[in-house]
């Protein structure tokens, strides 16, 4: 499987094919990880939380601001970034 990294976007790829994106646009230096998708047949595989730990590790090199109102998203910072989830739809770690 490969990871492709754009500008406000990351796609997981897999035999040439897409079965999965993270997007994070961005706005006065804060990226909003606003939609995480990934084909039934890869859930339950981590690929989701690749792409969100891919996209996080993104903005971070930006030397941007993270918030997340992807449902998945919150929970993975919440779970693997310590971050306290004050709001329903924000979670900023930075």
């Amino acid at each position: 499987m490969d990871y492709i990294t754009y500008k406000h976007r990351i796609a997981a790829v897999d035999n040439g094919e897409e079965i999965g994106e993270v997007t994070f646009p961005e706005r006065d230096g804060v990226y909003v990880i606003n939609h995480t998708y990934v084909d039934n047949r890869y859930r339950g595989q981590g690929v989701a939380s690749e792409l969100v730990r891919r996209a996080v590790e993104a903005i971070e090199q930006r030397s941007g601001r993270v918030e997340a109102t992807c449902s998945y998203a919150l929970l993975w910072l919440a779970r693997n970034r310590g971050c306290e989830i004050t709001s329903p739809l924000s979670c900023p770690i930075r």
